[in-house]
């Protein structure tokens, strides 16, 4: 492997270059918005071996000739990530620059002045550059959110064009999550120029394009976001009360002209369309429904994940511009000590930690895994999941506001172990960049900064206390939070949190195969937790890994069996600590097994998960799907399935 100091450059300059997108909507069409998908089969090329890292800008692959055609090229569908698709491990394991090429066709009648036209990534990992017709429309840094780039003055109308990108998945101790990359001296090992990485995040380093690409014809003036924020109250009634939604909201455009010129027409329909509300007002006002019926979480309510939708129409001086429809749910998210509340009733949060994993595709986008993901979330009898460790899909995100799944929204943040400048720089762009995309979603309750940091060092206190302050400066609904695996007497961090997440793995990582003391540890680490600081503690991973099929009596670590005790012996600390109000949700670790770097402690990947990596349940799954739903009977008198396995 060649130097690639090259890389590092570009990953700072990008970084230092790139600044913040406000916010970008979901591609919903509407009588207004045309939206056309590229997904499908690109012309795939990495640049070869014996080339400079930079071949491919020197040479102008991005131009429209055969350049990049004369390259040793393949297809490669989008979206999906371009690793396992080929049999060539030089792919799989490949870090540098990687060139896509879409021709795709516009329509005449897009070449219209009333029309702005825009290509949108739903995620590229991690850099990319984008051309199209061989012009540079703009770039992005970082692999898990959208970015949108105006392309209406590059396209051909009435013809094809060009679309190249160039994705480079080049990790630094600056970027989000981190990678170290080491110049070996060791001749005797190593040929001249060698270069390894190294990194403590804990999944394979998925690149290509991850998610959907869309052209959006969108008008000239347009709706360019909508900010939601929903309140409920109770007012008596007699023997009953009467259930008030209150929703704030701003919609921002791109019309340039006297404010005195815009009004906005609203109105808000119930999921059978009938209308429940209709103004023609200012483009920020509060609109209050009586007997709302609230977005709750499953469990909490006979029928969760309730959505209205939110239906705008710009007007320009009494002309409509735009028509933008999203749904949302009316819902309000709080805390004390120890509890989190959803619409002031408390609720306790069984679930698990994820990841957009899946065989061949990696952490490209699949509707079968997400609707299957969401199906088994629904037999296991769970009711929330935290987006381990980045920002999930679009799609996910809808589909917990569907089921009425609660929903942790995490960065890229993945075990960082510096605390400079420049890397907060970079993190506060990435928490704003997710707050914009998933301010609306009533599912997400809280923002998580960060899995397990380092933040038991001293300048970890200061650097969560400034990402903490952004995140209150854009949303005070929410929690704020983020996930530790450091001991409850030395954490920095936590202080500036509003619920605590602890990650824990008893009789795993710490006093392997010692079972008996699982129950002890738990009770006493988080009533230390909670006594300390006086927040909801959730446990945010706990658990141990297995084999499917891999049985020994007694149990023994990496058995079925072995993964089974370890739950079981969780299960009545987390009974006990919950009886006297000290903790406030379990989340197992992990929902399906998921790949990882190669390493000799691991058997083809991270196999902690209840369901193997192809969605089916180990005997681990069953025993958890007991456990959820005798949480439901218990807490909220749900009935059992017929088909439970253990009574």
């Amino acid at each position: 492997m060649r130097d690639q100091e090259y890389f590092l450059s570009c990953a700072i300059f990008l970084g230092l270059m790139i600044q913040p997108i406000t916010s970008i909507l979901y591609p919903y069409e509407s009588e207004t918005r045309e939206v056309k998908a590229l997904d499908g089969l690109w012309k795939f090329c990495t640049t070869p071996a014996n080339k400079p890292p930079d071949e491919g800008f020197s040479d102008q692959w991005y131009a429209p000739n055969d350049k990049m055609d004369n390259q040793h090229c393949q297809l490669m569908p989008v979206p999906a990530s371009y690793n396992d698709i080929p049999t060539d491990s030089s792919i799989r394991d490949y870090v540098g620059w990687a060139w896509y090429r879409k021709i795709h066709f516009v329509p005449s009648r897009w070449s219209n002045d009333d029309l702005k036209i825009f290509v949108r990534f739903g995620s590229v990992h991690y850099y990319a550059v984008v051309w199209m017709n061989g012009q540079q429309i703009g770039e992005h840094v970082g692999g898990h959110l959208p970015f949108q780039l105006e392309v209406t003055s590059a396209l051909k109308y009435g013809s094809s064009n060009s679309l190249t990108v160039a994705v480079n998945n080049t990790l630094t101790n600056i970027t989000l999550p981190q990678m170290q990359i080491h110049h070996p001296n060791d001749t005797s090992r190593y040929p001249p120029g060698y270069i390894t990485y190294s990194q403590k995040f804990d999944f394979f380093n998925y690149a290509g394009i991850h998610r959907p690409v869309y052209l959006l014809a969108l008008p000239a003036v347009h709706i360019s976001d909508i900010n939601l924020i929903t309140e409920v109250e109770y007012e008596k009634n007699g023997e009953s009360n009467t259930t008030i939604g209150n929703i704030q909201f701003l919609v921002a455009h791109t019309y340039q002209g006297s404010a005195d010129d815009v009004m906005c027409d609203v109105s808000i329909t119930t999921q059978g369309g009938g209308e429940v509300h209709r103004s023609i007002t200012t483009c920020s006002s509060t609109i209050t429904i009586r007997g709302a019926k609230l977005w709750w979480p499953r469990f909490a309510h006979a029928r969760p994940g309730y959505l209205y939708t939110f239906e705008v129409s710009l007007l320009i001086q009494g002309r409509t511009m735009d028509v933008y429809r999203l749904p949302f749910g009316i819902r309000s998210v709080s805390w004390d000590s120890s509890v989190l509340k959803i619409n002031h009733k408390p609720v306790y949060l069984r679930g698990f930690g994820m990841h957009e994993d899946s065989n061949l595709r990696g952490k490209g986008l699949d509707l079968v895994h997400t609707i299957r993901d969401f199906e088994l979330i629904k037999w296991l009898g769970a009711n929330a999941l935290r987006t381990s460790h980045y920002p999930y899909s679009e799609e996910i995100m809808n589909m917990a506001d569907e089921f009425g799944v609660l929903v942790i929204a995490e960065t890229p943040a993945c075990t960082i172990d510096s605390f400079g400048n420049e890397i907060l720089s970079h993190h506060k762009a990435v928490l704003n960049e997710l707050i914009s995309r998933d301010k609306n979603h009533p599912s997400v309750i809280a923002w998580s900064i960060a899995n397990e940091p380092y933040s038991d060092l001293p300048q970890s206190s200061s650097y969560f206390k400034t990402l903490a302050k952004l995140i209150r400066s854009r949303d005070t609904t929410r929690a704020v939070t983020f996930v530790t695996s450091r001991h409850w007497d030395n954490d920095k961090a936590v202080q500036h949190m509003d619920i605590i997440c602890v990650n824990r793995y008893a009789a795993w990582y710490s006093d392997s195969g010692l079972l008996s003391l699982i129950e002890r540890q738990t009770n006493e680490e988080l009533k230390s937790w909670h006594d300390k600081w006086k927040r909801p503690i959730i446990m945010s991973e706990y658990g141990a890994g297995s084999l499917s099929g891999f049985h020994l009596l007694p149990a023994a670590m990496w058995t079925e069996d072995y993964q089974i005790m370890t739950f079981l012996k969780h299960f009545p600390a987390f009974d006990n600590l919950r009886s006297k109000g000290l903790i406030a949700g379990e989340m197992i670790w992990n929902f399906a097994d998921f790949a990882t770097p190669q390493e000799y402690i691991r058997p083809g990947g991270c196999m902690k998960g209840l369901m193997t990596r192809d969605r089916q349940p180990k005997a681990a799954a069953h025993l958890a799907r007991w456990r959820y739903w005798k949480l439901a009977q218990n807490i909220s008198g749900y009935d059992l399935p017929h088909d439970l396995l253990y009574s």
